[in-house]
């Protein structure tokens, strides 16, 4: 599994590590009676006998990270199955450019396909939707994370990845998905995710044993525990966060009020961002 915190499973914690829902889909992959070995991003054997994974997915990973660091190691374990779910983070820094990660991930998916692999893919909602930012800070992500969809989408249709639709309104509305930052899944929502996956997969014939349960096995966490989190972790997060975005979405929203109190809206914004995904999508999906 190639991407970052959603992938390594952040969010889902058992015995004290991040389970997540990677790890989740690997134990429906393979048939019954199989030997579930080490849980893998490749699917069953070549020879049939069991599923192993192998999870290369960091916290607060890029498309550079996961192009550069992860898909090399991915490469050489040649996988049956591969998924890459980044951008989020991406999205999240100064440096944002839609066609720099569309020449990433399209590298990445390339090299894997060229192995055979099957991808798995998703798009994933804006951060400042899930974190309810006010509309200056919201809109700037929201228009950054509609062009990485937008990228995903196309990449996925190219090399006929299994595609899921974390955007959609169903998936987001639910806060019992969600864990206590608003930004990762907790156990019920990275069963969903996993629980998604093993519906494509089966309908190809890709996954062989049963779909993982949808109902958490773990007692959700108390509000105490969320709190303590969020002062403890979350906060860090923020903090790092912090030091890389916020003067840059200060400048974004700053933008946003401009453009709004000059009677034109978020329309001219929006246009530069279309302007440069469809260049983006025109110089990837051209090669």
């Amino acid at each position: 599994m190639l991407g970052d915190s959603l992938s390594e499973g952040v969010g889902d914690r058992v015995d004290g590590a991040w389970r997540g829902w990677a790890a989740l889909l690997a134990e429906g992959l393979a048939a019954e009676g199989l030997s579930a070995g080490g849980l893998s991003a490749g699917g069953l054997s070549a020879e049939g006998r069991g599923t192993e994974f192998l999870n290369l997915a960091v916290s607060g990973a890029l498309s550079a990270d996961v192009a550069d660091e992860q898909a090399p190691r991915a490469l050489a374990f040649r996988p049956h199955l591969a998924s890459v779910v980044v951008g989020v983070n991406d999205t999240l820094r100064r440096g944002f450019d839609i066609a720099l990660l569309a020449r990433r991930l399209d590298r990445v998916c390339a090299d894997l396909d060229a192995l055979g692999a099957v991808l798995l893919t998703a798009c994933l909602p804006d951060p400042g939707r899930m974190l309810g930012l006010p509309p200056p800070l919201a809109r700037p992500l929201a228009r950054r994370q509609r062009s990485v969809n937008a990228v995903t989408h196309a990449l996925s249709t190219r090399y006929g990845a299994v595609h899921l639709h974390l955007a959609d309104r169903a998936w987001t509305d639910d806060r019992r998905l969600w864990s206590a930052d608003r930004l990762h899944p907790g156990e019920r929502g990275h069963r969903a995710v996993a629980a998604g996956f093993h519906q494509l997969l089966a309908a190809r014939g890709l996954a062989h044993g049963a779909p993982p349960a949808r109902e958490p096995a773990e007692p959700p966490p108390t509000r105490a525990e969320a709190l303590l989190w969020l002062a403890t972790a979350g906060t860090g997060w923020v903090l790092r966060r912090s030091r890389d975005l916020l003067p840059q979405l200060v400048l974004l929203a700053g933008a946003e009020l401009r453009h709004w109190a000059d009677g034109t809206g978020g329309a001219p914004l929006d246009a530069r961002a279309d302007a440069d995904l469809a260049a983006a999508l025109a110089a990837t999906m051209g090669r």
